[in-house]
C-alpha cells in the first residue's frame, strides 16, 4: 500500500503560486524540467500557503473560546515557545522562542491557546516588533488581565545569511500592559523566565 499525505489547499491559490514559483526558479538560472525541480513549484505553493495561514485564523476567538472564571491573581507565565515566521522585507524565516505572562482578573484562559496565538500572527509575513505587540494586544483585549507581558527571542535569516552575516546575533523583543510596567513585577517575570530551567 503506497504512502499518501492528505492536506487541503485553495486550488486556485496553489495554481497561481505554482506558475509565480516556476517563473522564479527559471529566471534564477535553473532548468524547472530538471527530476528534482518539477514538483518544486506545487511544494513552495503549499509552503507558503502553510505559512501564512495566521491571515486566516481569528486569534481573539481562539482566546475566547476558553475562558474560564477562577479566583486566582497571580502570574501566570508560558515561556519557551518556539515560533517561526517571515520577515516581510526579504521574505526569510525568523524564528526563536516567546515568553508570555498575565495577571488574571477573574479569568484564566486554557494554558495551550497562547501558544496558538503565537502561531496565529507569527504565520504571517512579520517583522518581530509587530509580531510582538500583535500577541500582546490580543492577549490583553481578549483576556481583559490585571497585565499581561511578552518578550520574544529570535534570530533572523535575513541577518545570518546575508546582508552583515552575523550567526550569532539575537533580537529581543517585549511589550507590556497593566501591572506589569511597575518595575518590581517586570522584574519578576523576567528572572523567572531566565531562570534555569528545572525538569518537573
Amino acid at each position: 500500500m503506497s504512502y499518501k499525505k492528505t492536506e487541503t489547499y485553495d486550488e486556485a491559490t496553489t495554481s497561481s503560486l505554482m506558475k509565480n514559483y516556476k517563473e522564479i526558479i527559471g529566471l534564477v538560472g535553473e532548468d524547472v524540467n530538471r527530476e528534482g525541480l518539477i514538483k518544486t513549484p506545487e511544494r513552495a505553493a503549499k509552503a507558503t500557503q502553510f505559512l501564512t495561514q495566521g491571515y486566516y485564523q481569528d486569534a481573539k476567538q481562539v482566546i475566547e473560546s476558553a475562558l474560564f472564571t477562577e479566583e486566582y491573581n497571580e502570574m501566570v507565565i508560558v515561556k519557551d515557545i518556539e515560533f517561526y515566521s517571515q520577515c516581510e522585507h526579504h521574505m526569510l524565516p525568523f524564528f526563536g522562542k516567546a515568553h508570555i505572562a498575565y495577571i488574571p482578573n477573574n479569568k484564566i484562559v486554557g494554558l495551550s491557546k497562547l501558544p496558538r496565538v503565537v502561531d496565529i500572527f507569527a504565520r504571517r509575513l512579520q517583522v518581530q516588533e509587530r509580531l510582538t505587540h500583535e500577541i500582546l494586544d490580543c492577549i490583553q483585549e481578549a483576556l481583559n488581565p490585571l497585565g499581561a507581558a511578552i518578550v520574544i527571542e529570535a534570530r533572523h535569516m535575513c541577518m545570518m545569511m546575508r546582508g552583515v552575516q552575523k550567526q550569532s546575533s539575537v533580537t529581543t523583543s517585549s511589550a507590556f500592559t497593566g501591572q506589569f510596567k511597575e518595575s518590581e513585577t517586570r522584574a519578576e517575570f523576567m528572572k523567572l523566565i531566565h531562570g534555569p530551567a528545572r525538569c518537573i
